[in-house]
């Protein structure tokens, strides 16, 4: 069963993580890939509000990432995207505090965890063995880092330069 992650809910229920800090959404998105790794499970966590120029959906291993534009909500983006799996819905978990949200995802067959409970999850399954290394899981590309690092203000560097001057 995959996840699909109500983000802006669910970070202020995990302990350490904050909507005050400006990496929340990355460092929940680390915490969500740590658990899909253990599990082998696939997520899609949804973003409200995706800064000018950075809505769209971007991978990150075993997370499939939306930053869902201004003017759309992630409650919306979610609801959009339970609809476009039909019958495959109850094969996915939708993790939301939200009353609507989950409302839609049980309209669709999908399980409901609130953010509270699978933030409590999460902190149990912590202490956990740690992941197997995966074969199936590929490092992330140039396009992908520098798509990273521009999200989160970071000044793209050149890998493959060396620090020897020329």
């Amino acid at each position: 069963m995959a996840y699909l992650v109500d983000g802006h809910n669910l970070i202020p229920k995990i302990p350490g993580l904050s909507l005050a800090d400006p990496d929340d959404e990355m460092r929940l998105v680390e915490v969500v890939q740590a658990l899909c790794r253990r599990q082998r499970k696939r997520a899609e966590v949804f973003f409200d509000q995706a800064p000018p120029g950075m809505a769209g959906s971007h991978r990150s291993g075993w997370v499939l990432v939306h930053f869902v534009r201004q003017g759309l909500t992630a409650d919306e983006a979610i609801a959009r995207r339970l609809r476009s799996l039909g019958g495959e819905a109850r094969n996915w978990t939708v993790v939301s505090s939200d009353h609507r949200v989950q409302a839609e995802a049980r309209a669709h067959g999908a399980r409901v965890v609130s953010a509270e409970e699978f933030a409590r999850w999460l902190q149990a399954t912590d202490s956990s063995a740690p992941a197997k290394p995966s074969s199936k899981e590929a490092p992330l590309s140039p396009e992908e880092v520098d798509y990273w690092l521009r999200l989160f203000g970071e000044k793209k560097t050149n890998r493959r330069s060396s620090s020897k001057p020329k």
